[in-house]
């Protein structure tokens, strides 16, 4: 039955991605923002709302490492894996504020998690763990983003049209029609979460029968899992030519995950880290530095499909070594 599941979650996962990306896109044409604000706020949410649910129901449950694993694997997962991915798609081009602003938030919210991992060396006593205060704190700040990001759409440098896909066939149909539009938006994430949630119960039934550790199957399992939305998602953004669209959902994600999942599911009870430790963390930092350089190197705010499988092989390198672990 797991693998039934597992099955069903992968195509209602992939349909769902298909129509919240038409959705989305024609509302942000409608309304003249960009694609990546539309990435950012919209479609990041509704596709970590399995994150949310999984990570509140851990907490609400006692399973702090599965909620903490679930938020630092699906990021390294969002990065290393979506980014990837996507790029061996299609390379993405990025504009330059989400060099110099956006960007820098995915890395400062990694640095946040390693700090925080490391609270109880640096306090010199008691466990490492997410308290309430740190919660707490999480929200406001993921408040702030928030109202960064709005304030954002509106200024005329943000808030552009992203370029014409190649051969511009697309922007030549008649608009959605807004009706349909939200009826696509709320219908593609009501399946990307339905699916995300099967997936993780198919998925995590077969590794608790191979007697694998809560922690590690937040990291793993269920982290690929819930990251399932972002991940079809963002390809079939790419494929269609919206790489704003991809991009906004990935970073959109990774800030989300952190400030408000963890913010509010530590805020419901403190998170004690276990057996996350300073490799995984670390590993999270090391790729939110590669996604801000590979922005920079070889051609100019431009993710080539070069460097989209040295992300993948990263993420490959980082499971082999859970793995030998075990």
């Amino acid at each position: 039955m797991d693998i039934v599941w597992l099955v069903a979650g992968l195509v209602l996962i992939l349909v769902g991605a298909n129509i919240l990306t038409e959705g989305a896109s024609a509302i942000a044409r409608r309304i003249g923002v960009s694609e990546l604000v539309v990435g950012l706020t919209v479609v990041a949410f509704g596709t970590s709302a399995p994150e949310l649910a999984i990570s509140v129901l851990a907490a609400v449950g006692g399973s702090a490492p599965l909620a903490i694993g679930n938020v630092v694997g699906s990021n390294i997962f969002n990065i290393l894996v979506i980014i990837g991915v996507t790029a061996l798609v299609r390379p993405i081009v990025m504009e330059r504020s989400v060099m110099t602003m956006e960007i820098p938030m995915v890395l400062l919210s990694s640095v946040v998690l390693l700090v925080l991992g490391n609270s109880g060396w640096l306090n010199g006593y008691g466990d490492n763990e997410v308290s309430r205060v740190a919660g707490i704190f999480l929200l406001v700040f993921f408040l702030l983003f928030m109202r960064y990001t709005f304030a954002s759409a509106r200024h005329p440098d943000f808030s552009g049209k992203d370029a014409a896909p190649s051969g511009g066939s697309g922007d030549e149909k008649p608009p959605m029609a807004v009706w349909k539009s939200v009826l696509f938006v709320l219908g593609g994430l009501a399946a990307l979460v339905w699916g995300g949630d099967r997936f993780v119960e198919g998925a995590s039934g077969i590794a608790q029968g191979l007697g694998v550790s809560e922690a590690v199957i937040g990291l793993t399992i269920v982290a690929a899992g819930t990251s399932l939305p972002e991940l079809a998602t963002s390809v079939v953004a790419a494929v269609k030519g919206r790489p704003g669209l991809a991009l906004g959902n990935v970073i959109g994600s990774n800030i989300f995950n952190v400030l408000m999942v963890l913010g509010l599911s530590a805020t419901i009870r403190p998170l004690p880290f276990g057996g996350i430790g300073n490799f995984d963390l670390g590993t999270l930092l090391v790729a939110s530095v590669l996604f801000w350089l590979f922005g920079w190197l070889f051609r100019e705010r431009t993710i080539t499909r070069a460097e989209g499988a040295v992300l993948v092989a990263v993420y490959v390198g980082y499971v082999a070594v859970l793995i030998s672990r075990l």
